[in-house]
């Protein structure tokens, strides 16, 4: 299991929520925490996937629901 924290920019705790949310359901991804005082998107990857590959779906994903923030990667 392999865990990674990436830097996001996102401008209120509820959009952070919907990040947080459109993370969770990403394929590839086993939970996924955002912490908005610290703009940091938290992603624990189901065993065998690529964090790159896993974490263009989830940015993908996260501007779905909030197309004003991002995702560092």
């Amino acid at each position: 299991m392999m865990k990674k924290s990436y830097k996001i920019d996102v401008d209120c705790a509820n959009c952070a929520n919907k990040m947080e949310d459109a993370a969770r359901k990403t394929d590839g991804v086993k939970d996924c925490t955002v912490n908005f005082m610290l703009l940091k998107m938290n992603v624990e990857f189901e065993d065998g996937q690529d964090p790159k590959a896993v974490m263009q779906r989830v940015r993908a994903n996260c501007k779905k629901v909030e197309d004003d923030c991002e995702v560092y990667i």
